[in-house]
Order: structure tokens, then C-alpha cells, then sequence
């Protein structure tokens, strides 16, 4: 939870304090549109509304939509029979589609569009009798998606390292594909090494990594370069957080640090610093980016300089359920991707 503000001491530094603000930075489209379908269910169905795991990860937006009525659970025969749930944006398998059905629940699927895209690769390479090996880290619920869809076809490819010992059944029928949310230079490692031991090894139809993730990298490269110290906003289960951290720190960032909130900054991280980069996961609304510049404001930190790498425009529809209001009229909100406060 947010904590107490403006510890932060104007210390001097060998030369002058400036912030390099990354951009594109925050939320993304899928992001924007999965918390847009708590909200709009929220308002069309009534509190409570269940919702599978959390719809992003981000501790700040889970706690403010528990705050509106959402209730969240790790799964579906938690909700009660004949209830709303929604899907989270990391997607689910399709067990757990047949579980909500089962319980007669009024499922609202909040899937990410650039997920469910690896999904339907995933059940079109099984139906060709593909081995797939799926870039991803165990246990994230994207992952547990994506490989619900095929469990017989998938294995799950951790690392680099374990491209080096992962065994397939026939090398001339296996295909790569990925975590939407990973490190684009990782993830490139592995399959460099995978297809050094699978020669006829597959690439998917297009790119896995998803745009956002791919641009708020960039970004932070640019910065890493000119910057002493680092920030990244995010939560510690957010992926794509913690992968800006690991990516500032490879391009040229002295230090690096992921924070939930601005309060979280330690006087110690500024000892020295000149240059701070800034930069938001995409499950990062705005508000606790412009808190950790107020927070480092007060340190000195007043000339900021935005480092733009891209642009982004791209908005994807709501839930069908949600496209409507209450009387059945089409609603002003239909879209996501909204650059929000």
C-alpha cells in the first residue's frame, strides 16, 4: 500500500539532476482493456463481480477494483454458481473455461487479442501434430493458458539453459513459440540455441512478444545508456517489470530497482546519482508514475526529459458483453488502449 512521501533528501551530485522519462511506458491496450471490463462489469451487472486471478498484475489496480466490489480468486469453484466472473488478461486454459461452464457462471474473457493470437497457434500447430516449445516462465498464468490448450504438444522451455537439455520426440516437427510478456533478447538467445540442437525448428506466423513489451524495452535502452540509477514501476509479479529491470541493467544502467509505489525509492539508490531513468510496466497506470517523479522532485530531480522511442494507438473492442449499456445501447467505452490517469 502506499506509504508516507517526501523523505527524499536534495543531496548535491558531482554535476547537475535530470530525469530521463521513458516512452512508451505503462499500460498497454490489452491491460487497458481488461481493467475497463471490471469497471464497465462493475457498473452494468452490480457488486460483486468475481474475477479468476489477477486481471493484471499490478497490486495498485487490483487493490482499487477490490475497493469498487471486485472480488478475486484463484479460481473458479471459489465463485458462487450462476455468478459473473470475468478472465483475467493473462488468459486462461480451456479447463477452465469448462469449469466456469460447469458452475453455470456468467464468464466475461478479458483475454488479452495478442494472447489468445498464441493460443490459436498453439491449438493449430497440435492439430498438425507439432511439438511446441513454449518460451515461458512455469507457473505464470499465461503460460498455464497457452499450454492448457495443447498440455499433449507443449513443453515449457524456462531459460537459454534449458534449450541446451529440453528433449523432443521428433526434431523435424517442432515449432517455438512465447510468453507474450518476456525479454525480446532472451527470448531470441533461446531459440538461437534451440534451433542450434533442431535444425528445422519453426518460427511462429508472427511475432509472440507483444508490441508494448517490445517498445517499452527499446525505450529503455535508449535510456539505460545515459542513466546512473534506473527506476522501473511495477509490480514484483508483473514479468515485463521485472524484465525492464533486467534489460536497464544489461544496457548500461549503473543500478536498477523495481518499485510498487514512489515511497518505496531509498535515499541510498540517489547517493551520487545524476541521471535517473524512469520507466512503468504495461499493467502501470500513470498516476504512480507522475508519484515517483513528485518523489524525486523534492530530491532534486526537477528537469525531466522524455525519451520517446515509438508510438502506440492501437485500441482492441471490449467483451462482447460489455460492448452495450444497460439498455442495450452502444457504449462511448467500447474500445481499450487509452493512455489513462
Amino acid at each position: 500500500m502506499p506509504g508516507p512521501r517526501g523523505r527524499l533528501q536534495d543531496n548535491p551530485v558531482a554535476g547537475s539532476k535530470k530525469v530521463l522519462l521513458a516512452s512508451p511506458r505503462g499500460y498497454c491496450a490489452g491491460v487497458d482493456r481488461a481493467v475497463i471490463a471490471v469497471e464497465k462489469a462493475l457498473e452494468r451487472f452490480g457488486a460483486p463481480v468475481y474475477v479468476r486471478k489477477q486481471i493484471v498484475h499490478n497490486i495498485h489496480v487490483v487493490t482499487e477494483l477490490e475497493s469498487k466490489g471486485a472480488i478475486f480468486v484463484d479460481e473458479v469453484d471459489e465463485v458462487p454458481e450462476g455468478a459473473h466472473v470475468v478472465f483475467s488478461a493473462h488468459g486462461v486454459s480451456p479447463a477452465v473455461v469448462g469449469a466456469a461452464a460447469d458452475r453455470g457462471l456468467q464468464a466475461i474473457d478479458a483475454t488479452c487479442p495478442l494472447v489468445t493470437k498464441v493460443h490459436r497457434e498453439a491449438v493449430r500447430f497440435a492439430k498438425s501434430d507439432f511439438e511446441i516449445l513454449l518460451i515461458g516462465h512455469e507457473g505464470h498464468e499465461e503460460v498455464e493458458g497457452t499450454a492448457g490448450e495443447a498440455p499433449d504438444h507443449v513443453t515449457v522451455v524456462n531459460s537459454p539453459d534449458d534449450a541446451d537439455t529440453v528433449v523432443v520426440k521428433d526434431p523435424s516437427k517442432v515449432v517455438w513459440l512465447s510468453q507474450t510478456t518476456l525479454s525480446v533478447d532472451e527470448t531470441m538467445e533461446t531459440v538461437r540455441r534451440l534451433r542450434e540442437r533442431f535444425p528445422h525448428l519453426q518460427d511462429p506466423p508472427s511475432d509472440d512478444i507483444c508490441y508494448a513489451t517490445q517498445n517499452r524495452q527499446v525505450a529503455i535502452k535508449k535510456v539505460a545508456v545515459d542513466a546512473d540509477l534506473v527506476i522501473v514501476v511495477g509490480s514484483a509479479n508483473s514479468s515485463n517489470s521485472v524484465r525492464l529491470v533486467e534489460v536497464a541493467l544489461e544496457y548500461g544502467a549503473k543500478a536498477a530497482y523495481r518499485v510498487d509505489y514512489a515511497h518505496e525509492i531509498e535515499q541510498s539508490w540517489l547517493d551520487g546519482v545524476e541521471t535517473v531513468g524512469v520507466t512503468s510496466g504495461a499493467s502501470v497506470p500513470e498516476i504512480l508514475v507522475q508519484e515517483v517523479l513528485e518523489e524525486l522532485s523534492g530530491a532534486g530531480y526537477r528537469d525531466v526529459e522524455q525519451v520517446r522511442t515509438a508510438e502506440e494507438d492501437l485500441l482492441f473492442s471490449l467483451p462482447k458483453e460489455l460492448r452495450q449499456d444497460a439498455e442495450g445501447k452502444r457504449d462511448g467505452r467500447a474500445l481499450g488502449g487509452r493512455t489513462r490517469p
